[in-house]
């Protein structure tokens, strides 16, 4: 009886970790999907000067439910930003000035104009 217990016991720990494991409801902006460095073009521009790096990288950092974009090259960082889903697997910049951002788990795309100047950035890791 005892054996049967731990078996059966066994059983359902496998099983709910299983089920946990597999749960397709996590949202990614939930998760850390989008932080880490993307590499390829970045640019920036505000009216005196040009920044352009064909080798550029970008890191994306998140505090809570807003992401920083630290560019390097001398290149101003893009922060405060908030995303919405726009399919299964892209999220949008929302807010004013942000909606030209767009980010999957792979590709990095931005196009943001401000006072404060013009980024660009394809990118991808």
């Amino acid at each position: 009886m005892k054996k049967t217990v731990k078996v059966i016991g066994a059983l359902m720990i496998v099983s709910l970790m299983f089920m946990v494991s597999c749960d397709k409801d996590t949202d990614p902006s939930e998760t850390d999907l989008f932080v880490g460095t993307y590499e390829g073009d970045i640019s920036f521009n505000n009216g005196e000067e040009t920044i352009i790096d064909e080798d550029g990288r970008v890191t994306v950092t998140k505090v809570g439910d807003s992401y920083s974009f630290l560019f390097g090259s001398g290149i101003p960082d893009i922060t405060g930003v908030k995303f919405q889903q726009d399919d299964d697997n892209t999220y949008v910049g929302i807010g004013e000035g942000f909606s030209g951002i767009r980010i999957t788990a792979s590709s990095l795309n931005i196009l943001v104009t401000n006072d404060r100047g013009t980024w660009t950035a394809d990118c991808s890791r």
